[in-house]
């Protein structure tokens, strides 16, 4: 290799190291800001194309690529500190909801009563969510890291694709029967559904989920491929 061939690829190195931690810091930052918006959203039970669905449901599976990119970027371990960093601040973001609400109104503001009807939290619904969310991206971490290092570093579409292919049913599985099945001392709750009802929820959040991470496959391109940090 010429020194000028030399250079060109020493500054190409310097390139990659300086775009690594600003989009690390990126990625981590939507990751994070799309947990929350998905887990808000999820109060919001719209209908779509004449069927029911709860609005995070178009926000929350772009979260998984993200962890991908997180994983190509800073690692396993970074990757699940990360996930269970969400998880506790989604929590805390309830904890405070819920407190926010229970806080008597200024008697000169007029929408008390609208801010706890939206944003207090159902904590069925909430503990449903954020385990459901912990377990399946723990889950997407270990099938991402057994694709890349057991079967191939190539075709990074595919690890993405794969690993969320496991991780979303899962997601979906956990957060469903969690939140609206006939679980033992739920029978009665006024968020149980009939487990027809519960089987059509899955299956149409499963549909949109697994859209959306179709959609969302290209953002894994969004960083050098080095895996440099895959055993971090």
């Amino acid at each position: 290799m010429t020194v000028l061939a030399q250079k060109k690829q020493i500054e190409i190195s310097r390139g990659v190291a300086t775009a690594v931690p600003r989009i690390a810091v990126i990625v981590v930052a939507a990751y994070i800001g799309a947990q929350m918006l998905a887990d808000i959203t999820s109060l919001k039970i719209g209908v779509v194309a004449g069927f029911a669905v709860d609005m995070g449901t178009f926000i929350y599976p772009i979260t998984f690529t993200l962890r991908d990119v997180v994983h190509k970027l800073l690692g396993k371990h970074n990757a699940q500190t990360l996930i269970i960093m969400a998880g506790i601040i989604n929590l805390f973001m309830a904890a405070y909801l819920s407190w926010a609400s229970g806080v008597p109104s200024d008697p000169s503001w007029g929408l008390g009563a609208e801010f706890s009807a939206i944003l207090g939290p159902l904590w069925r619904i909430v503990i449903a969510s954020i385990l459901a969310e912990v377990a399946s991206e723990l889950i997407d971490t270990e099938v991402y890291h057994w694709f890349v290092t057991k079967i191939t570093r190539k075709y990074q579409w595919a690890r993405v694709l794969i690993s969320n292919s496991v991780s979303v049913p899962v997601d979906n599985l956990i957060f469903a029967v969690g939140a609206f099945g006939a679980l033992p001392f739920l029978q009665n709750h006024f968020l149980t559904l009939p487990w027809s009802t519960v089987w059509q929820i899955f299956t149409l959040n499963l549909i949109i989920k697994y859209g959306v991470t179709l959609v969302s496959l290209p953002f894994i391109y969004i960083s050098p491929d080095g895996e440099w940090a895959e055993g971090a």
